[in-house]
């Protein structure tokens, strides 16, 4: 249990710093390119500034990847702790945000969430209740392999996980995909950066309506997957018939 407990602590540690300097970095962006304060539609940014922050993005994803690689060994242990990181990070995120810019107004504000490979947007409330699904799955991942080395999920159990993280990504991209195919082909998206209308027809782009009917789809995916996994430490002997396991 002390081992687990070191465990969440510095990882938390690690996110929780990755979130101050990710909000840092955001409070450059506006005083830049939003002075005002940040709202849709977005603001035209510098070439080597929009690829700098793609990057940034990417670089962000593997830092959290690195410190769940370098802390565990196998590959549940690591998801648990990438997901864990990455909740942690996030909540922070905002709530630096908050302190600093005291944004967002409210947990329905829109955010811009991902920028690859299209943009990902949704109310704030969004992806903290995400965050909050992913901290439970990963203590109980964790807990149940300090309880049961040959602790793994079942294929039902990643396939919930899996459709429901499909459907997720869904709901935070469809707003931004509609507006495009409204008036683009999707044969056309496929060539975005190097047709200047379809990158000048997305600076209006202001969200307007976010579907919780699918994210709620995805987020209940996730905590059957979680209901599932509990019930079967519970009553199944916490997990084993490994061989029919991952």
């Amino acid at each position: 249990m002390k081992f687990h407990f070191r465990l969440f602590l510095w990882t938390g540690v690690f996110a929780i710093a990755m979130a101050f300097v990710e909000s840092a970095v955001v409070v450059y962006l506006r005083a830049i390119y939003y002075p005002e304060g940040f709202a849709f539609p977005l603001k035209v940014l510098d070439a080597r500034i929009e690829f700098t922050e793609a990057i940034r993005e990417a670089a962000t994803m593997i830092m959290l990847l690195s410190i769940a690689f370098i802390s565990q060994k196998g590959a549940l242990s690591r998801f648990a702790v990438f997901i864990y990181a990455f909740a942690v990070w996030d909540i922070f995120y905002y709530l630096f945000l908050f302190l600093l810019l005291s944004w967002p107004a409210s947990f329905f504000t829109w955010d811009i969430l991902f920028l690859i490979p299209v943009i990902w947007v949704g109310p704030v409330l969004a992806p903290l209740i995400n965050s909050m699904t992913m901290i439970i799955l990963a203590l109980l991942i964790i807990s149940s392999k300090g309880k049961n080395q040959e602790f793994r999920l079942q294929p039902f159990e990643w396939s919930l996980l899996i459709a429901g993280a499909v459907i997720t990504i869904l709901s935070y991209t469809q707003p931004y995909l509609h507006f495009l195919l409204d008036k683009f082909t999707f044969r056309d998206l496929l060539h975005f950066g190097s047709n200047k209308k379809i990158m000048e027809y997305s600076l209006n782009f202001i969200p307007l309506n976010f579907s919780w009917f699918l994210f709620g789809s995805g987020e209940l995916l996730f905590l059957c997957s979680i209901g599932k996994m509990i019930f079967r430490i519970t009553y199944s002997g916490s997990g084993h018939r490994s061989n029919r396991n991952f």
